[in-house]
This record gives structure tokens, C-alpha cells and sequence, in this order.
């Protein structure tokens, strides 16, 4: 009874992080499809709006170090109902103000306990599931994957259904409720990370490490975390236009936008799994970055039916690059604190740069006019992955 009683807290603990992974992307993803018509009713710049997309990630960068400090001061467990309110009380505020203001403070606050979110939950499954974090971080990364899928595809469908954008964008607080609830479920009493290391059963003080920020290993799992980040948000931004420019129609542009999410969705669930059973992290990351050079090439040559393969081959990095991203700090460190803080390092730079990478190629579209150089781009970050995979080496293993 007892046995049953565990599994079934461990299925509902995995359940949870699902949902609340799924919380972190809608508020963003479903600016997006509303991004004309936000900037046609509120008469914005194109600069103004781009806004309400690009702050957030640069905040999942510059707040990701507040995470160990709300750790200590709060604990996982209420930090994370903190968090959870604030983004469904921020995109609840979407539904009821529609000026700019309150869009950009949403955008802003709502990046802001992303940011924080993150490294708690990487932290909580490398204490709470030491030998199966890989396949539970798949779990988190497929509900990013399908947060960022719902909020991109089903937002302009509640918006024709009912004609009010804002509703479009508030009605992804529920989200959050469902989060909360299931939190409250299989979260007992607060969840206090562990900063002690086990050793044959038995538990010793972890000797003081050095921060992350002064070693090299975590810099370097920082730019790549930054470029795979860049690469995503880029290549969502970036793949349709590409695409009408190369002769697709609209439809038929967003459709192949939607075949790639689509298949990055499943496959960010099963990568994870085949992580655990082969994890050759180099191997993998080497597979992965050659199909996207692959896939770029494809696109380049501009003929439609390539161009719908290479949206499936570029399902593959997309999908299985970011959840390795996610191990390397979970690889690096013995102790749910130390995962904590190694990601949240990682994060905070990563974000950074994938805030700055898309604007990038906005402004070197706008001065040249040729969308060659944004698949020059992509093609850069992705032989720049391959040279920091090399750097990284391979996953350590530890004696037990």
C-alpha cells in the first residue's frame, strides 16, 4: 500500500511539472499572432510592438540569478505559488487593459517569473528524481514545448471566435489556476533543497564550491545555452518570412511553421528518453547541429518541396538541443542547490543573448534587405554550437 501510495505521488509530482512548464511560454507565444493587430488598434511602431515579445526574454535572462535568492528567503515551494499567481495575474490583466502600458508591464513581469521558475523547477527534479532527471526534464521541456504551441496557435482562433484580442491574451490565465491547483496536490509542506551530498547512504556537508561564475565549464554551458535559445526564438521569428520571400504563399509559410512546431512538440518528449538510455551528450549534439547546417542548406536553395523537408529536419535540433542545454548544469553539480544556481547562471546569460541575436538579424534585414544573411546567421550559430561542443567535452560520470 505504502509502495503504491509513493508511485502514485511520483506520477502526480511528474504531472505537475508538466503543467506548470506549460504555464511558461503562453503569455509570450501568444503576442505573436496578435502583434499586427495590437499594433494597428493601439496605432504603434513596428519597434514599439516587437517589444512585447523581445522584453520578456530579456527578462528570463536578466532575473534568472533571483532564483536562488527568493530560494533561500521563501523556499521552492512558495516561490513557485508566488510566481505562478503573477503570471496568471498579469495575463488575466491582458483581458481587461488594452493599452500599451499595461501590455509592456505584463510583458516585463511576466518575463521576470519565467525567469525565476526555471532554475527552481531544473533544481527541484534533480533532487527529487536523482536517477531519472533526464527523462523529467523531458516532461519540462515537452510542456514548454506545448505552452509555446498552444499560445502560437490557438490564440487567433479565440481571437476570430470572439472578436476581442484581449481576450485572446487573458483567457491564458487559466493556465496558471489549473497550475496552482495541481501544485497544491502533490506539493506537501515547503521543499527545502538539498545542499548536502550522499555518499553510501549516508549524508556529508558539501565543501564549499566555487560560484559558477568562476568557472569556466559554466561559461561555457552559458553561450551555448544562449545560442540554442538564439537559435529557437530566431528561427520561429524569423522561418516564415523566409519563407514568403522565397515565393511561399502566407498559408501555406505558417502551415510549415506549424508542421515544425508540431513535430519539436513530440520529439521533445522522446529525446529525453533516448538521452537516458544512450547518454553520449557529444554525440548527440554533433547528430542534432549537422541536420540543422543540413536543413539551412535545403532551405537556401529556395524550392518548395525542400523547403518542407527541411522544416522537418529542423523539428530535430529544435527539439533535441534545449533539453541537453537543460542537463549540463543538472551533469556539473552534486546538489539540487548548486543545480540551482549553475542554471540560473546559464539562463540569465543564455536569455540575454537570445534576446539580442533576433533583433540582430531585424536589423541586418533593414540595412540589406536580403534574407541570405539571416540564414547566414542561423548557419553561424549553429557552427559556433559545434565548436563549444567540442569545448564542453563529454557528460561526467560520478562515482557513486
Amino acid at each position: 500500500m505504502l509502495q503504491r501510495s509513493l508511485k502514485h505521488n511520483t506520477i502526480l509530482l511528474i504531472i505537475t511539472i508538466f503543467i506548470v512548464a506549460v504555464n511558461m511560454r503562453p503569455a509570450i507565444t501568444s503576442i505573436g499572432p496578435m502583434l499586427d493587430i495590437i499594433r494597428d488598434d493601439l496605432s504603434l511602431t513596428n519597434a514599439k510592438v516587437s517589444l512585447l515579445t523581445a522584453l520578456p526574454v530579456f527578462c528570463m535572462g536578466l532575473f534568472a540569478s533571483l532564483a536562488p535568492l527568493l530560494n533561500r528567503r521563501l523556499g521552492l515551494t512558495r516561490s513557485m505559488y508566488l510566481m505562478l499567481f503573477v503570471i496568471g495575474f498579469m495575463t488575466a490583466l491582458r483581458g481587461f487593459y488594452s493599452n500599451y502600458a499595461s501590455l509592456l508591464i505584463s510583458a516585463i513581469i511576466i518575463g521576470i517569473a519565467i525567469a525565476v521558475m526555471g532554475p527552481l523547477l531544473s533544481a527541484m527534479i534533480k533532487q527529487s528524481f536523482p536517477e531519472r532527471a533526464t527523462s523529467v526534464i523531458g516532461v519540462y521541456s515537452f510542456g514548454m514545448g506545448v505552452g509555446s504551441s498552444l499560445g502560437a496557435g490557438l490564440t487567433a482562433i479565440f481571437f476570430e471566435s470572439t472578436g476581442s484580442y484581449p481576450f485572446a491574451l487573458g483567457i491564458w490565465a487559466v493556465l496558471s489556476v489549473a497550475a496552482i491547483f495541481f501544485w497544491r496536490l502533490s506539493v506537501k509542506g515547503d521543499i527545502s533543497l538539498q545542499h548536502e551530498v550522499r555518499e553510501n547512504g549516508k549524508q556529508r556537508k558539501k565543501k564549499d564550491a566555487l560560484s559558477p561564475w568562476r568557472q569556466k565549464k559554466a561559461w561555457l554551458y552559458l553561450l551555448f545555452f544562449g545560442l540554442q535559445a538564439s537559435s529557437f526564438f530566431s528561427i520561429i521569428t524569423w522561418i516564415v518570412p523566409l519563407a514568403t520571400v522565397a515565393g511561399m504563399s502566407l498559408v501555406q509559410a505558417s502551415s510549415l511553421l506549424s508542421l515544425m512546431m508540431t513535430l519539436q512538440i513530440v520529439l521533445n518528449l522522446i529525446f529525453p528518453m533516448v538521452y537516458e538510455r544512450f547518454p553520449k551528450r557529444r554525440f548527440w549534439l554533433l547528430v542534432f547541429l549537422t541536420m540543422g547546417l543540413i536543413a539551412f542548406g535545403l532551405f537556401w536553395t529556395g524550392d518548395t518541396t525542400l523547403m518542407w523537408v527541411s522544416s522537418v529536419l529542423m523539428a530535430i535540433p529544435l527539439a533535441g538541443l534545449f533539453p541537453i542545454a537543460l542537463l549540463f548544469p543538472l551533469d556539473a553539480t552534486e546538489t539540487a542547490e548548486d543545480t540551482n544556481e549553475w542554471t540560473a547562471m546559464m539562463q540569465t546569460g543564455g536569455y540575454l543573448i537570445a534576446g539580442f541575436v533576433p533583433l540582430l538579424i531585424a536589423l541586418v534585414y533593414d540595412w540589406t534587405g536580403d534574407h541570405h544573411n539571416t540564414l547566414m546567421i542561423f548557419m553561424g550559430l549553429f557552427v559556433s554550437m559545434i565548436v563549444l561542443t567540442f569545448m564542453v567535452g563529454e557528460r561526467e560520470q560520478k562515482v557513486e
